[in-house]
């Protein structure tokens, strides 16, 4: 599998640098913007997408073919795409927290519990982001399974609003949200565990 991750990763060099530079800019927008958590979500949003994308290339270069010449398992090629898309979550987690902390600390309003309820919130919408899109992306391929890509853009967009109201709405509603947070980020990442199977199960049953 090793082959197919150094493939994935040459490719979302060439084809996605430009993502890169779409993440800094709405990094810089976060740092500046008060309160608007749609800055901080949407990089973590373009990572979830990058398997999508490469799976969109592999599609069009007829590589979801040619593979089958190789000595790689279906579920290779799914934990391929998975790993990828795992890999750069967690660097842009990494790089928003790190972010965020400096700011918050150089503004003198850093509190430990609104960084951990942050952090939790971007965890959360990295995870579902990638779990609900790709079991229909191998289910049905890129072009049919497109449909998913606009919903979980306007869930990105809907659940910025909705958490930004949340944590601006008095402390009642932030102290109950803090206390299920937890317990929603480790839901999330059954989920995506779960999305990671289905999508395997659907791809095995795939004719390509």
């Amino acid at each position: 599998m090793k082959g197919l991750l150094l493939k994935d990763w040459y490719m979302t060099k060439k084809y996605f640098r430009y993502y890169l530079l779409v993440a800094i800019g709405f990094l810089f927008l976060s740092l500046v913007s008060k309160g608007n958590l749609f800055f901080i979500f949407y990089p973590c949003f373009l990572c979830g997408m990058i398997p999508v994308n490469l799976l969109g290339y592999d599609e069009r270069s007829r590589f979801t073919e040619y593979v089958g010449t190789f000595p790689y398992t279906k579920t290779q090629i799914v934990s391929a795409k998975y790993l990828i898309g795992l890999f750069a979550q967690i660097a842009m987690l990494t790089v928003t927290g790190i972010a965020q902390g400096v700011k918050k600390s150089i503004t003198h309003e850093f509190v430990l519990k609104e960084f951990l309820v942050l952090m939790m919130l971007l965890l959360i919408m990295a995870a579902i982001t990638s779990s609900l899109t790709l079991p229909f992306i191998f289910k049905y391929g890129v072009e049919k399974g497109r449909m998913a890509y606009y919903v979980m853009t306007g869930f990105v967009c809907a659940g910025s609003i909705i958490f930004t109201k949340l944590l601006l709405g008095g402390n009642q509603v932030e102290i109950k949200l803090n206390a299920i947070l937890p317990l929603v980020c480790l839901v999330c990442v059954g989920i995506y565990l779960l999305s990671w199977y289905l999508s395997i199960v659907f791809y095995k049953k795939r004719e390509i």
